[in-house]
């Protein structure tokens, strides 16, 4: 189906920049991203949280983390 719509120049120009980057169409490109768009969402879905996991340790440091040169040279030492 044609339809006609109203885009912002500098956002047309992005779709159309990719659409040639990605080797596709305009057309392509604005129905993948409409049905991007209009897919249902979950709403049980929690949002992602990053914990990493932590170790204590008994050892001191190796070097002081504010000497930049000394870091480099415990750096370069275990290359």
């Amino acid at each position: 189906m044609k339809t006609t719509i109203d885009l912002d120049d500098a956002l047309l120009a992005r779709v159309k920049r990719l659409a040639a980057a990605e080797g596709t169409t305009l057309r392509a490109v604005v129905e993948e991203a409409l049905r991007a768009r209009l897919m249902p969402r979950s709403k049980t879905r929690q949002p992602y949280t990053f914990s990493p996991p932590t170790v204590r340790g008994t050892a001191a440091p190796a070097a002081d983390i504010a000497d930049r040169n000394a870091v480099h040279d415990l750096l370069d030492e275990s290359q």
